[in-house]
């Protein structure tokens, strides 16, 4: 996003006595070069009796020459200007073939026409010898050999202010190693012309900003916005034209270098040059620059002082909720990626990866650290999804919330992404321990070996040729396995089991002793975690005994904890504590803990408990059999079951993310704490929050930003106590689609991952208006609101979880783990920025607060082909909210219209403006429901894809003349629509931007570039255009995605030019923008003078999609010709 930054540099001369001043030269006007847009320029020249005449040397750049005709006691020269220091990526530029590698020669013709850059005019000793050095052996990558080049003399001179005139010499700096910016520039001049490159010397403006954030390794940049006169290189490279170096910071010159003069030496290019009667002379100056244009960016959505009015805001809301009782508290489910690989499969497509794995066990621990330093860390089993081999990991956190410790000492806690220093013998010790603990006989511990029999079958499998012991990382996980375990030995116990199970009569773990008809425990074959292995149905088989009883969260009472789980073990068990068999009966239970080593580390498999005191005994045996063994051990297994006195949060891998589910907050203090420290310890974790398609937009992370709701116990969550809050938040969602469409991500529609409610089936809102008003009266018991709702908050396939509002753990009957009394808002997208994050769950908060005041009881509106038509808009989108920022304020809640500008700009980024005869022109992204296609087959299985080769993007016109402008795109007519304001409209373009082999309508081609013209209907011209490239003009093919928001704002600024538009006679008729339009064709035709004259008849409208026009739709004429 765009900074303007206004630069004022003053230059004083005052002199003791009146004198008379010679001419003067001035070259202090940005070159005509400068990539930085220069939006207003000011020179000032005192005293102000005096004569200047603008030029331009023979290298092109500015000078004004000054006569005074009078004395002076005063000479004072002043700048003023404003530069747009939009991103500019230095290396966005082509190369010659013959000039890729250096070193390279210019051809004859060049080489002649840049004499004047090659002549060395300081030809020292030093010089040369140091271009020997760094002259390659063999061909290099030339920007290589230049970034080596620079960064070397970066290395070699350190930098001193110098106020003497003029530069030293090369032998100087070199012997010295020291010198000024102008003198870093000269040696580095002199040496490209030395190794034979053409170079220049540049005169210029240095303007340096704060970053928004600092970086967390390498030099932190300036402390506060600085500018100040500098120097640098240009050196020539074909196809490249001039490329600057700034051997003072050792990097390219980008959008805060801004040229004045460029010229072959230094003499050339000094700002001021001129004379005066000898005197005595105080000199002065001043370089300021200040920040006086910012649109919100990611980086920094918001000032100081409107993060001050959002947090009153915030602390408003939470009186007013405390007030009316409304128990709310706020989790979430944000999802961060890497930061230092945005192109890796697990940061994009797939769930799992070895460095996925490693980013988020650092950050369960960072996250341990910092909220529950007494809670236990669990390493498990997350889901298993269709079509994946396993199931996915998950990382969590338990801690109570009456402040005890569920573990005491995180010192006895290993880290599963290091190895270990234990072998076979450590978990036979651990397992005794824990048996021990729970007063349980050492007898009941059972070894643990691998099935020898299912192992000799499977090596007698393999071709004769193959050593059982050798595996290639490339062979399946099996035969890797079969590889490890011969080399152990498959007589060495793969670990220990202790069977066990928690009896009702005594109310303490019970040991038992498994009978087994082999004598040994066999493990079932595999390489999973022991606990997943154990011979279940060698024990007996399972029945409904054996079903775990949980307490129910809004029906069961949950008495406090006992600080010491372990305290009912201080006395022996009334049988000793160990079974035969658990009854009369003779029923075995078939649970059990287990130990094993994996990589040197120990790892505990806790077994499933219905119950919370059960399971934090088993945590306290295994501390304290691990404290006393001075072991440390990876606590696996089945996790903590849900339970209102704990609390717990889960880390967890989804495809290209990470996801981490907070843990809910109950005021807006504790949100925006929790907030600020996760994305903190994410980012030292090296997780980011920003990502990017290679044009340069803005994805968010793709894994969403989902907004838990509910209360701190599942029986005060306000959707219980109040169901007729559940309709107010669906029905005003529904009718405010900006709600939805803001802040989404890029895929939404029927098919998306959390479809709005009347994305799906066509009479899904007359159902819906039943079921809200069902739920405004009335409902008991409270798990009739999950039956009311379940089967409407679905997308197209019934599945609950993927919609706009899951309900899924909110009352339902079946599983105590469904009542928690949580709904969950999953549209949501993740944002760059943690404030942005706050200020979506404030405005949630608010809305909630809003309806739960007054609740909102309006019917849906049919939004029909409008819902993806109109509000695939940023103009109408944001319209939209802005309404839903009135309602609020209406209600007493001062929420600003202008807080969701950031987000704004993040969905919808502004691809470049013009202005053309008082009209101007913005293109700006807007959204496209991309279509799921039919299946396919591949080479992997059937497969269904999705074709994101259609876009779409709004133009928004002011300035226009209904009857007289006219707005084409590739000549056809915008239809355009009134925005609000006189002389406003708005509009939107379709097109296929690229060519995929799957895709609708295959015999419609890539429609880019778009040419957009601002046509006078009177004048029969183009009075100006500009045209949108959907990639690189240039032909570059990026091959990896922006590292940062710098370097995917200069991809989308590329792809934008302000100039082009068709030449010759228009022929568009005198129609309005926003008028029907009947059907017509383009066409060109040849006139007597030789000039192309482009037909443009009215375009045909679209009753499905009125607001936009959809370049892949043919006209009459193309579907007479296709008949």
């Amino acid at each position: 996003m765009s900074i303007h930054a206004a630069l004022y540099h003053r230059t004083t001369y005052e002199f003791d006595r009146e004198i008379s001043l010679f001419p003067h030269i001035v070259r202090l006007k940005p070159a005509p070069h400068s990539r930085t847009p220069i939006r207003a320029y000011s020179l000032r020249i005192e005293p102000e009796t005096h004569f200047i005449n603008w030029q331009q040397d023979p290298f092109g750049n500015y000078l004004a020459r000054l006569v005074f005709p009078e004395k002076t006691k005063k000479l004072e020269i002043v700048v003023d200007l404003v530069a747009d220091m939009t991103t500019i990526n230095p290396f966005d530029f082509f190369l010659e073939e013959a000039a890729e590698k250096f070193p390279f020669a210019y051809e004859p013709a060049l080489l002649a026409e840049l004499a004047p850059y090659l002549v060395r005019s300081d030809p020292a000793p030093g010089l040369d010898e140091l271009a020997a050095e760094l002259r390659p052996s063999e061909p290099i990558p030339t920007i290589d050999f230049l970034v080596s080049v620079n960064q070397r003399i970066n290395g070699l001179v350190d930098y001193r202010i110098r106020m003497e005139p003029g530069v030293q010499t090369c032998d100087e700096t070199l012997s010295t190693r020291s010198g000024s910016c102008r003198d870093s520039a000269f040696l580095l001049v002199q040496l490209f012309r030395a190794m034979g490159l053409a170079a220049r010397f540049v005169s210029g403006y240095l303007v340096q900003l704060v970053p928004d954030e600092k970086p967390l390794e390498g030099p932190e940049g300036p402390k506060e916005d600085f500018t100040d006169l500098h120097a640098w290189t240009e050196v020539y490279l074909p196809g490249a034209g001039w490329v600057g170096l700034d051997a003072t910071s050792g990097l390219f010159a980008g959008e805060g270098h801004i040229p004045l003069a460029c010229t072959p030496e230094p003499s050339s290019a000094a700002p001021v040059t001129g004379s005066v009667e000898p005197c005595e002379t105080r000199f002065d100056f001043a370089n300021v620059v200040t920040r006086v244009h910012e649109e919100p960016r990611v980086t920094k959505p918001y000032t100081e002082e409107e993060w001050t009015v959002i947090e009153s805001l915030g602390h408003a809301v939470d009186r007013r909720l405390l007030k009316g009782d409304v128990r709310l508290t706020m989790g979430g489910e944000p999802t961060f990626v890497s930061i230092d690989d945005m192109d890796g499969d697990e940061w994009n497509t797939t769930a799992d990866g070895e460095a996925k794995r490693t980013r988020a066990i650092d950050l369960t621990w960072r996250l341990r650290d910092a909220f529950a330093p007494g809670g236990v860390i669990w390493f498990g089993e997350g889901k298993w999804y269709p079509g994946e081999p396993v199931p996915r990991w998950a990382y969590g956190v338990f801690w109570r919330k009456d402040g005890y410790p569920m573990w005491r000492s995180a010192a006895t806690l290993a880290d599963p992404s290091k190895p270990g220093p234990y072998g076979h013998e450590e978990p036979g010790l651990l397992a005794r321990g824990i048996a021990e603990a729970l007063g349980i006989l050492q007898d009941c511990v059972l070894p643990a070996l691998e099935d020898v029999e299912y192992y000799r079958w499977r090596a007698s499998t393999l071709p004769h040729f193959e050593t059982v012991t050798e595996a290639e990382e490339d062979d399946s996980l099996e035969r890797r396995t079969l590889a490890a375990l011969e080399k152990r030995g498959l007589d060495v116990p793969s670990g220990f089991v202790l069977p066990l199970y928690h009896r009702k009569t005594t109310q303490r773990w019970t040991g038992v002793r498994w009978q087994l008809k082999r004598g040994d425990l066999f493990l079932i074959p595999g390489s999973s975690a022991m606990g997943f292995r154990l011979p279940l149905d060698s024990i007996r088989k399972a029945t409904k005994e054996d079903l775990l009883e949980e307490r129910h969260p809004l029906k069961d009472a949950f008495p406090d904890l006992d600080p010491d789980p372990l305290r009912p073990y201080d006395a022996p068990a009334p049988d000793s504590g160990n079974d035969d068999n658990a009854d009369d009966k003779g029923w075995v239970p078939r649970t059990a803990l287990s130990v094993e080593t994996r990589e040197g580390r120990l790892h505990v498999f806790l077994p499933p408990t219905g119950t919370l005191e059960p399971y934090l005994e088993l945590l306290a045996a295994v501390e304290l059999a691990a404290t006393r063994a001075n072991l440390k051990v990876v606590v696996e297994g089945y996790e903590a079951p849900h339970d209102p006195r704990i609390e717990r949060l889960k880390v967890t891998p989804d495809p290209g993310v990470i996801e981490v589910n907070i843990h809910p907050s109950a005021s807006w203090d504790e949100l925006v704490s929790r907030t600020t420290t996760l994305y903190e310890q994410a980012r030292l974790a090296r997780l980011g929050a920003e990502k990017f398609m290679l044009d340069g937009r803005h994805t968010g992370t793709g894994g969403g930003n989902h907004v838990v709701i509910g209360g701190r116990t599942p029986a005060d969550s306000p959707f219980l106590r109040r169901p007729d809050l559940l309709a107010s938040l669906v029905a005003y969602w529904q009718n405010h689609p900006g709600l939805s469409y803001l802040f989404s991500g890029l895929f939404i529609g029927p098919t998306s991952q959390a479809p709005r409610v009347d994305e799906t089936r066509d009479d899904r809102l007359f159902e819906l208006d039943i079921a809200l008003a069902a739920l405004r009266r009335k409902v008991d018991p409270p798990w009739m609101v999950d039956r009311i709702m379940r089967h409407l908050l679905t997308d197209l396939t019934g599945n609950t979880h993927r919609a706009e509002f899951c309900i899924d753990k909110l009352a339902s009957p079946d599983s105590a783990s469904g009542s928690l009394g949580l709904l969950e808002l999953r549209a949501f997208e993740m944002p760059p920025h943690l404030r942005m994050s706050l200020v979506q769950s404030l405005l949630v908060r608010s809305l909630i607060l809003l309806f739960w005041e007054k609740p909102y009881r309006h019917s849906s509106v049919r939004w029909g082909t409008g819902l993806h038509d109109r509000f695939m808009l940023p103009h109408y989108v944001w319209e939209d909210v802005v309404d839903v920022c009135e309602d609020l304020q209406a209600g007493g809640i001062a929420f600003e219209s202008g807080w969701p500008r950031p987000f704004l700009e993040f969905r919808f980024p502004k691809y470049g403006a013009v202005h053309h005869h008082g009209v101007d022109l913005e293109l700006r992204a807007a959204l496209e429901p991309w279509h799921v296609l039919g299946e396919e087959s591949t080479s992997q299985g059937t497969a269904r894809f999705v074709d994101s080769s259609l876009e779409r993007l709004q133009v928004r016109v002011s300035g226009l003349v209904e009857g007289r402008h006219a707005i084409l795109c590739n000549g056809h007519r915008i239809p355009l629509n009134p925005a609000g304001a006189n002389g406003e409209w708005v509009g939107g373009v379709r097109f296929k931007a690229w060519d995929p082999p799957s895709a609708l309508h295959p015999m419609v081609g890539a429609q880019s570039p778009l040419v957009f013209d601002i046509v006078d209907t009177f004048n029969r011209r183009s009075l100006g255009g500009c045209v949108y490239h959907v990639s690189h003009p240039g032909g570059r093919s990026y091959e990896t995605f922006p590292v940062n928001a710098r370097e995917a704002e200069s991809r989308r600024v590329s792809r934008f030019w302000n100039e082009g538009h068709s030449a010759g006679v228009i022929e568009a008729g005198a129609v309005g923008p926003g008028r029907p339009l009947p059907a017509a064709t383009v066409r060109f035709e040849g006139s007597a003078g030789g000039a192309e004259v482009l037909v443009v008849p009215p375009e045909t409208m679209s009753y499905e999609f009125p607001k936009t026009l959809d370049l892949r739709r043919p006209s009459h004429l193309q579907v007479d010709e296709m008949e």
